[in-house]
């Protein structure tokens, strides 16, 4: 079989980062999916389930209720690997272009306060799997540390 294009990509050289994944185009319509790669592949330690699943539920409620964006998100979740995030949205995007959502995104999870939004039996499936306080230093330790000032090489996959 074909190596798919995510494969590709050299993890030994990949930094913490929002990068285009892939463009794709439906019948017409342009998708865009962003590798939003919070820790360092191969170097750090990955997040664990429950901060993920914290966030995966705080960015996905924030993303679907954003007054610009909400109509266009197809997808928000974790990587299989718990280095970050995928965020697929309809339309053609850059990276750089998508730095103040992301920027808004992780702002809203760093400063968030109260019940994460779908964390009950009755609305998911492994609601006991959750670390908001975890969620929230990642967030903010991502928002700092990378999106503030981010750099055009963490914008663009390493060749």
């Amino acid at each position: 079989m074909k190596k798919i294009a995510s494969f590709t990509v050299d993890h030994l050289n990949l930094h913490r980062g929002v990068y285009v994944s892939r463009l794709d185009n439906f019948n017409g319509t342009e998708i865009t999916t962003f590798d939003i790669r919070m820790t360092r592949p191969n170097f750090e330690p990955v997040m664990n389930t429950a901060e993920i699943h914290t966030l995966e539920h705080l960015g996905a409620t924030f993303l679907r209720n954003h007054k610009t964006y909400g109509n266009k998100i197809v997808y928000f979740g974790p990587m299989g690997c718990r280095t970050g995030f995928y965020l697929v949205i309809a339309g053609s995007y850059s990276s750089a272009e998508i730095i103040p959502l992301i920027t808004e995104m992780f702002t809203f999870m760093a400063d968030f306060e109260g019940e994460v939004p779908g964390a009950s039996a009755h609305d998911c499936g492994n609601f006991r799997d959750m670390n908001l306080p975890m969620a929230k230093y990642v967030a903010k330790r991502f928002l700092n540390e990378v999106l503030q000032d981010i750099t055009p090489e963490r914008l663009i996959y390493p060749k």
